[in-house]
């Protein structure tokens, strides 16, 4: 089985994100980008699933700026067969929708015939948490989003999905979308000999117009700020005053 599974290239999840002086978003400017790290944890369930035998070849795609081919040789060096990147944009402040991304996804879909697409539940720039389950409607596949453990079982997926009321876990018919939650496993390291190797491996270069999908942006972004400071804290003198405190907070 051929699983496909897209990744994206965000700000580093270490850096503290600024924002422009005009307030139009986020700086840019000489700031370490990488592998979203959902879609990270997507990549490292694909390898071990091929670890297991049940998956034959990974590829992995990227829609964005030319300068996704880092991440996209990142989830090479991590153990991944392949890649395509769709060039959707020239500027790297452009951010492609979630809507454009999945029928651009769908329609690489349609060209390699997965039986499966792996990708993180939401990309840590703009969380949307949005292109798997759109992906999963374009497709008419079956979709588990929020995973937390995966098995494949035949014909169908066993998967273990984290709701707000603790576990559930569900039956689903391949081909299927699986979005990945952070529980699912630890990204494993790519090892030097890898990295050289992913050099050499496949990666075509695409644009979204060879997909016939227009990423002309539908949002339009009105403001970006920071959040506002934290207040200092005080300091109580016993635990009468703490309790006290929480109570007239209401937390207690």
């Amino acid at each position: 089985m051929k699983v496909l599974v897209p990744v994206k290239r965000v700000i580093d999840y270490n850096v503290k994100v600024r924002v422009k002086a005009d307030g139009s978003g986020v700086d840019l400017a000489n700031v370490k980008m990488s592998m979203n790290p959902f879609d990270e944890i997507a990549v490292e369930e694909a390898i071990r699933l091929k670890e297991k035998g049940a998956v034959s070849e990974i590829v992995v795609v990227s829609v964005g700026v030319k300068q996704a081919q880092e991440t996209l040789r990142t989830a090479l060096a991590m153990g991944a067969d392949r890649a395509i990147l769709v060039v959707a944009a020239d500027d790297v402040h452009t951010d492609i929708e979630p809507l454009a991304v999945a029928k651009i996804l769908a329609k690489v879909a349609e060209e390699e015939q997965p039986g499966m697409i792996i990708a993180g539940k939401q990309a840590i720039d703009n969380d949307m948490n949005a292109t798997g389950q759109m992906l999963s409607a374009l497709l008419g596949w079956s979709q588990a989003t929020f995973a937390s453990d995966v098995t494949v079982e035949g014909e169908s997926l066993k998967v273990t999905r984290e709701v707000d009321g603790g576990l559930q876990t569900i039956s689903v018919k391949l081909p299927a979308v699986v979005t990945a939650d952070l529980r699912l496993n630890e990204p494993r390291y790519a090892s030097l000999p890898n990295i050289m190797k992913a050099k050499k491996k496949q990666l075509d270069e695409k644009t979204a117009a060879d997909y016939g999908v227009d990423v002309t942006p539908r949002l339009t972004v009105v403001k970006t700020s920071e959040p506002a400071g934290r207040a200092a804290g005080i300091t109580v003198g016993s635990v009468d005053e703490l309790v006290g405190k929480l109570k007239d907070a209401g937390v207690l």
